[in-house]
């Protein structure tokens, strides 16, 4: 049984990249189709993998824009952080978009061109026992392993040579098919009482010398040099983080899926009986939880695109006249033995954070129509080191989204956003929250000419910078006003409250089974209202309670006005203070 569906854009891949890339397009207008091959969204971050989301390196330098707003979301609605809620905080943040048709269980089969486009998709919903064919304008492939390649896009597998991109981190003197590999990941659980594990039959066996050979203590491992930092495999449960269980990387990550599966499970359970009866008891206190069966994959295909992104760019703080999005992860390039590897895991250089990544680099450079966002993006093996973290694929899929959205309004292809466009894309994407490096953001022209006592409030700056107040502290009750000499007229708001950017703590834990509660951040607004002064008169315009977000904007029919008041009356703390970057008004 067929069914045949038509969409301006389909997103295929439910990952946080592809999530994000829906969202935007479908806030900004177009209509969207999600496919989705798994019974949840989230990807990697999802229930099924339990990979942690992470981003830039530096004090406030976490990404905002829809992420932060998921990631509030799921405080506010899942303070215990279990993951079957978090998967049901992602489908409601895509449910709630009327303009998104979210396929789950479909994976895509076949691609049909007209000349250099994709003209639709065909794809097995196993639910359903359905095969749908889906038409498209545009698609975004944001499905990490690339599947819209079977459109005859170009793609890239493996490590380059050094000398191709003059990238000198790898040192590969020759082009190779390796890659970064495969996790599965486990979860402990405290225990009062212990009790010896009993592995199965297939678990692998380890001992202190397999770990001892592996750098695990300190004496063992190799100097670094200069610049450079290795992390080592860890048998124990301090972190309670086990991204090193790691194999595949000498495979094939998508033809070999299923054996480096099986061999993830057997390093899994070999892992788990050898830290669980160690005789040093340094598991007494924790038991297995949860041990996933779908690993987590770093590296795969990669697209290419008008830009292939790489070390040096990187390196030089991807300073691109068209940055859409940016990343500040070092670049953490995995040894292909992996687990396997008598030494370090992987190797970090550290980049400046942020770096821009440019929109050239998120569609395909034969397939007209194409876009793509997370680790299939159009980068060497050393760029995608730095790029292929959640937080960053998250900001790619926003980006791609609303490139997309204007590619449709405007009937154009990817690479003309890119080459006519561009300078609107980023006003977009500055406007809903996103920090582009190195370009301000335009502020209102009734903000900045209004009077008040409070400045800062009125810059293009929504966080603080390298230790850099760009905020205002106001107590419950005090209001902020803004006078103008003659009246305006006042038709919309967006302020931007302080989410505690340098928090490390809005991720879902790794031991899901701790009693205590996630709080919000104590200083963001939770109620206020703001009045304006209307012939003389104060009226209240906007009132809101249980607000739980960094980014609030409203518009309402153009009002003639000669001042306006903001009043946080209640705060998430204790103290009674909030945090504010950003109170514009348009």
């Amino acid at each position: 049984m067929n069914k045949s569906l038509t969409t301006e854009i389909c997103v295929v891949g439910g990952g946080l990249a592809g999530i994000c890339a829906a969202v935007a397009a479908a806030r900004h207008g177009a209509d969207v189709i999600l496919i989705q091959d798994r019974p949840v969204l989230g990807g990697n971050a999802s229930s099924e993998i339990r990979m942690g989301i992470c981003g830039a390196h530096g004090k406030e330098r976490k990404e905002t824009g829809l992420l932060e707003e998921i990631q509030l979301n799921n405080i506010y609605y899942n303070p215990l952080m279990r993951y079957t809620l978090w998967d049901d905080v992602l489908l409601s943040f895509v449910r709630a978009e009327k303009n998104i048709t979210l396929l789950l269980n479909t994976s895509v089969e076949n691609v049909e061109m007209a000349g250099a486009r994709i003209k639709s998709i065909t794809a097995w919903n196993s639910n359903e026992y359905r095969r749908y064919e889906i038409e498209g304008k545009l698609f975004a492939d944001c499905s990490g392993d690339g599947i819209l390649a079977l459109s005859g896009a170009e793609y890239r597998m493996g490590r380059e040579s050094a000398s191709e991109f003059q990238e000198n981190f790898l040192g590969n003197s020759v082009s190779d098919k390796k890659t970064m590999g495969n996790s599965i990941l486990l979860q402990l659980r405290p225990c009062a009482e212990h009790h010896p594990f009993i592995p199965p039959v297939w678990a692998n066996h380890y001992d202190d010398a397999f770990f001892d050979a592996r750098g695990v203590k300190p004496e063992l491992r190799s100097p670094d040099p200069d610049g450079v930092t290795h992390s080592y495999i860890r048998p124990y449960p301090e972190n309670n983080n086990f991204w090193w269980i790691e194999y595949g990387g000498n495979l094939d990550t998508i033809a070999d899926a299923g054996d480096i599966a099986w061999e993830l499970k057997k390093i899994a359970y070999g892992v788990w009986a050898y830290m669980k009866n160690h005789p040093d008891g340094r598991c007494r206190n924790f038991e297995l939880d949860w041990i996933g069966s779908l690993p987590g994959k770093r590296e795969s295909r990669r697209f290419v695109g008008d830009h292939i992104l790489n070390q040096n760019d990187i390196m030089d703080g991807g300073k691109f006249p068209d940055t859409v999005c940016y990343g500040g992860w070092t670049l953490d390039d995995h040894h292909p033995d992996a687990f396997l590897h008598e030494g370090y895991v992987s190797t970090h250089h550290t980049p400046p954070s942020p770096f821009g990544i440019p929109l050239r680099s998120l569609y395909s450079r034969n397939i007209e129509n194409l876009f793509f966002a997370g680790r299939n993006i159009s980068c060497t093996h050393m760029g995608l080191s730095a790029c292929r973290v959640m937080a960053t694929c998250a900001l790619m899929g926003q980006a791609i989204g609303t490139a997309a959205a204007l590619a449709s309004k405007y009937q154009v292809s990817p690479r003309e956003i890119q080459r006519t466009h561009i300078e609107e894309v980023q006003s977009i994407l500055l406007e809903d929250d996103v920090m582009l490096p190195g370009f301000p953001r335009a502020v209102a022209k009734l903000t900045s000419s209004a009077k008040t006592d409070h400045p800062l409030l009125q810059n293009s700056i929504d966080r603080n910078m390298d230790e850099t107040e760009n905020g205002v502290w106001l107590a419950c009750g005090e209001p902020c006003v803004y006078t103008w000499t003659e009246p305006v007229k006042l038709s919309g708001c967006r302020f931007i409250f302080d989410t505690l950017l340098s928090f490390q703590d809005k991720r879902m834990r790794k031991l899901e089974t701790l009693p205590d509660r996630k709080e919000m951040p104590p200083m963001l607004v939770r109620d206020f209202h703001v009045d304006a002064l209307i012939q003389g008169k104060w009226k209240t315009i906007v009132q809101e309670t249980e607000v739980h977000c960094r980014m609030f904007r409203r518009n309402w029919e153009p009002l003639e006005i000669s001042a306006v008041r903001f009043v946080a009356e209640k705060v998430w703390g204790n103290d009674g203070k909030a945090h504010i970057f950003t109170l514009e008004y348009r």
